[in-house]
């Protein structure tokens, strides 16, 4: 009996020792958690004696080729609220007094603390309630803050664009998004960052690196000043600042010229593949897109039909017409298919075109040069015949056909060129497989001949075509097209220097630039000529199965040591020389004088005034 109780005190102490011991361990471990892991229970803590103030930087400046100042900061406020702190006020007087409905105050309550919206949600940490109140409402509400407890004011910066000018290609800066929060945690609800255009594709050089002031609170939330003298605070890193490519007088020229019509213009400097002017048409003041009114503007633009957000130089993918002709010729000489004397007959067309006279008026038959100087078309589908049916050179039509794509993406065409602006688009080159997979594996060149001629499936991006004008100026070679030329304390990436060439030997490009000259002399570009400059063009007059023709030009000049390459497209109006071409020529007067020579002066007004617009919006 007494060796049973022994027994059974001693199991009693052995359980309360190990009760005792595991209570211990349970504490240490929730210690564990709340002081090193839950930053929670830290946040509470400091939040009562501290406040953490985010200090912004500022926003890196943009300036064109010349040092002209083209974006830059403006102060601007955040209202920021701590939920805790906040005690019951007038909602109506606040309402008021920062320009909202009771309603609205309501749902960005209930937004913030909202979890699936505002991921990094905490009660004792500040929150923005608004973002980029300007200086004069500002004031306003500084006069009455005392009334609205929880809520204080954070110093931020708001975008300014200097110029009316080059909307699409500089972007807009907007708040962030849920996806933006998951992929970057620089970034916290209110935050704000490039949405479009440089402000996008160099957001993370423009942004800069945030700063943070730490203030020491009393018992009632009073600010008493900063904590330890501010020993713990950082600094904010501004913004590294850009230099662009662009000239913007020739980008303010291009889009006067470009008024009441719908389509694009492309400058590229062959020789270090900068952009000096990208165009969209329609386009739209920069500046609409600032502050508080950015979403209803925003939404004014996104209703528009002729569709001003779109960048038709990346974006817009077209049939590039007879522009396409020099690539056509390069790729012939290339393959063997023909020598530079190669003569073809053109009686008014290619027979497979059913006899219609599809081309311009000129001699009979014709070798390369003056082919490509008056635009021949049958001379080209001739070429494509030669080279993709021939057996001699290939086992089959669909090598033949995969050698001509092969060819054409050395060049440029059917694949991003890789420019540093988001949302560019590849256009389209066909291969073997889209026709077998169309027309059962049985097909010649007959059958898809109007691709020769820049037509059919064939398709492009205005900067695509800009580029093919400046791997022939260059005789065989391009570096990737770039609207940045500079960033402040760093260098461009390799992509933007380096030189990529085509698989045509580069001799053969002095034929096809001897034939762009020659249309400009003679042929079909002829209200290209400039005294003095020799330039060099290719007009192009591409279907469009939605309405009138589109009108294209693409060149460079001058003839040799070539400075500048250029494309223009003008939707729906007709005939490449009709349009595209002079305005390509004040362009190019604009970028070799400075300025529209009194003579031109009448043209260029013409031009400006012209309105050309589609029945029915974008293609």
């Amino acid at each position: 009996m007494a060796n049973n109780l022994k027994y059974t005190l001693e199991n009693r102490r052995y359980v309360l020792s190990g009760a005792v011991i595991a209570v211990a361990i349970i504490f240490i471990i929730r210690l564990f958690y709340l002081q090193v892991i839950d930053n929670e229970y830290k946040t509470r803590a400091d939040s009562n004696a501290l406040l953490k103030k985010t200090l912004y930087p500022s926003r890196g400046m943009i300036y064109d080729r010349n040092g002209k100042l083209l974006v830059y900061n403006q102060p601007a406020y955040d209202i920021m609220l701590i939920m805790r702190e906040i005690q019951p006020f007038d909602t109506l007087d606040f309402c008021q007094t920062v320009g909202l409905t009771k309603a609205q105050f309501v749902k960005r309550i209930a937004d913030i603390k909202d979890r699936r919206i505002n991921p990094g949600y905490s009660s004792y940490v500040p929150q923005a309630f608004m973002n980029q109140v300007s200086a004069q409402d500002y004031g306003v509400l500084q006069e009455k803050l005392y009334k609205f407890p929880g809520f204080y004011i954070q110093n931020r910066t708001i975008r300014e664009y200097e110029y009316p000018n080059a909307a699409l290609l500089l972007g807009n800066v907007g708040e962030v998004n849920k996806q933006d929060i998951a992929k970057d945690n620089y970034y916290v609800q209110g935050d704000l960052s490039g949405r479009a255009g440089v402000e996008r594709s160099y957001e993370s050089v423009l942004r800069g690196e945030k700063g943070v002031e730490i203030l020491l609170r009393d018992a009632h939330g009073r600010i008493q000043g900063k904590y330890e003298n501010g020993v713990y605070d950082v600094d904010p890193v501004s913004g590294k600042s850009l230099t662009l490519s662009i000239d913007m007088e020739l980008q303010a020229l291009g889009e006067k010229l470009m008024s009441n019509k719908v389509g694009s213009i492309v400058m590229i400097e062959p020789s270090t593949g900068e952009i000096l002017c990208m165009v969209s048409s329609p386009n739209y003041d920069p500046n609409r897109l600032v502050g508080r009114r950015r979403g209803s503007e925003h939404a004014v633009l996104e209703k528009d039909p002729l569709k001003p957000l779109y960048d038709r130089s990346i974006m817009g993918v077209y049939p590039p017409g007879s522009t396409f002709k020099p690539a056509m010729g390069l790729i012939f000489l290339q393959e063997g298919a023909i020598t530079p004397e190669t003569f073809y007959s053109c009686a008014h067309g290619y027979p497979v075109l059913g006899g219609k006279p599809a081309c311009h008026g000129h001699p009979s038959p014709l070798n390369l040069v003056p082919a490509l100087a008056t635009s021949c078309n049958a001379y080209f589908c001739w070429g494509l015949r030669d080279m993709i049916d021939s057996r001699r050179k290939y086992a089959s039509v669909q090598i033949g056909l995969d050698t001509w794509k092969d060819h054409l993406t050395s060049m440029g065409y059917g694949f991003r060129l890789g420019v540093d602006l988001p949302s560019e688009k590849s256009g389209y080159i066909p291969n073997s497989k889209i026709y077998d997979r169309i027309y059962k594996g049985r097909w010649s060149s007959s059958t898809i001949i109007s691709v020769a001629i820049g037509q059919g499936e064939v398709t492009a991006t205005p900067l695509q075509i800009c580029n093919m004008a400046a791997s022939v100026a260059n005789r065989g070679y391009f570096i990737t097209p770039h609207v940045v030329k500079k960033i402040e304390g760093s260098q461009l990436d390799s992509l933007y220097t380096e030189r990529r060439y085509t698989t045509v030997d580069n001799s053969y490009y002095e034929f096809i630039a001897e034939g762009m000259r020659g249309a400009v002399t003679s042929g079909t570009c002829r209200r290209a000529a400039l005294p003095n400059i020799e330039v060099c063009g290719k007009t192009g007059t591409a279907q469009n199965p939605h309405g009138k023709d589109h009108s294209v030009f693409m060149g460079f000049a001058p003839y040799h040591d070539s400075k500048i390459a250029i494309s223009v497209l003008v939707e729906n109006a007709g005939f490449g020389a009709t349009y595209a071409v002079p305005i390509g020529k004040l362009m190019l007067e604009k970028y070799f004088n400075g300025e529209i020579s009194p003579e031109n002066k009448y043209e260029e007004e013409y031009l400006t005034n012209l309105v050309v617009l589609p029945r029915n919006g974008i293609i």
